[in-house]
């Protein structure tokens, strides 16, 4: 498919799915674009063996730490090895890994958190192995979780006569529910006399909004908006009525939501996207493509004939410079997103080419939207 009919065919998607996005804002709740403070899932992590491969682990000579740690692994299991015997072993079934997993809120003593297990070393697959009893810490250090079990690879492989055919990837894999909780992280929840909550996306009318509609229901004064992402909220201080005050809570609808304008930009897959509130003001754009063509031609120099010269060859490069010329295309204000894409693809330019346009057209004070890149 050429690159034009591509960003046709975004475009007219794009067309087709904003329609309903350029009307004015619906109404959301507040549990959409805000979170009580400190209520959040911290990271864990963790050093680990899984055994049981096919000859597919570590290549023992190259990645010592695997011999160390089953090394160390056995010494606590009551078995020691002398330093030679360490030296010797030929661990092809054992593959060094690193577990993480994701602790939610709330989470107590003896629940199940799935984990992700990824090889360390270069083991070829991890497919039929099993992690050994892996402890898991947070960021201080504390053990919080102990992950064990079966792992689920999605892909399979086979490799004979120096050729090799591989499906997915072999190096990762997942245990649903294979750590258990075994301590619990306190959250300030049910510490004072009041909560915070925390919007997703900093904005000051969002924030007066959100407080605004907590006072509409409960009374003036409940709802402070500190900045523009922070609103202060009066809470019950019993547990039991405290959850209940934050469940209808964040079920309160607001009106007339809109996100702040916003341009985000993939640098590496040249994807774009854009939110409702982007507007794009009255310019004028010439784009162009600029090509240069560098080839190497090799050109032989021979001796003459009883000269007792060296035949030497040489590299000829040739360069060329091609411009194709752009048209001077004015673009007209839009109010909408519809017409903002409308807009952009009358300039039959490349997702690629859209990239630098767009910040272009944010330089020259035209675009209304802030350009995030990622």
């Amino acid at each position: 498919m050429k690159p034009l009919t591509a960003l046709r065919l975004i475009a007219t998607l794009l067309l087709g799915a904003c329609v309903l996005a350029a009307q004015p804002a619906l109404a959301g709740r507040i549990k959409e674009v805000a979170a009580v403070e400190g209520v959040r899932s911290n990271q864990l992590t963790g050093f680990g063996l899984v055994i049981g491969l096919d000859g597919t682990g570590d290549q023992t000579t190259q990645m010592p730490y695997t011999t160390q740690t089953l090394s160390n692994y056995l010494q606590q299991m009551g078995i020691t090895l002398s330093p030679e015997l360490t030296t010797r072993l030929q661990l092809r079934n054992v593959a060094a890994v690193l577990v993480t997993a994701e602790l939610p809120a709330f989470a107590r003593p003896g629940q199940a958190v799935d984990v992700t297990v990824s090889s360390l070393g270069n083991a070829r697959s991890l497919k039929g192995g099993t992690l050994v009893s892996t402890p898991l810490r947070g960021a201080d250090g504390q053990v919080y979780a102990l992950a064990q079990g079966s792992l689920i690879v999605a892909g399979a492989g086979a490799a004979a006569g120096g050729s090799k055919v591989q499906i997915n990837h072999l190096s990762a894999g997942r245990i649903p529910g294979g750590a258990q909780v075994e301590r619990a992280v306190p959250t300030p929840l049910l510490e004072g006399d009041s909560i915070r909550l925390s919007l997703e996306a900093s904005d000051f009318q969002t924030a007066s909004l959100v407080a605004g509609a907590i006072n509409k229901r409960y009374g003036e004064g409940v709802a402070r908006a500190m900045d523009g992402r922070t609103v202060d909220v009066r809470a019950p201080i019993a547990p039991n009525d405290r959850v209940s005050f934050i469940a209808e809570m964040e079920e309160l609808p607001l009106e007339n939501t809109v996100p702040a304008a916003k341009v985000v930009i993939n640098s590496r897959t040249g994807s774009i996207v854009l939110n409702q509130a982007v507007t794009l003001g009255p310019c004028a754009i010439a784009h162009g493509n600029l090509s240069v063509s560098i080839s190497s031609t090799p050109v032989i120099s021979q001796p003459g004939p009883l000269s007792g010269g060296q035949t030497v060859v040489a590299e000829k490069a040739n360069i060329e410079i091609r411009q194709e010329p752009g048209a001077l295309i004015q673009l007209p204000g839009a109010a909408k997103l519809a017409d903002v894409v409308r807009a952009l693809n009358a300039l039959g330019a490349t997702p690629q080419d859209l990239l630098a346009i767009l910040q272009a057209i944010k330089a020259a004070g035209a675009l209304n939207a802030e350009l995030e890149v990622i």
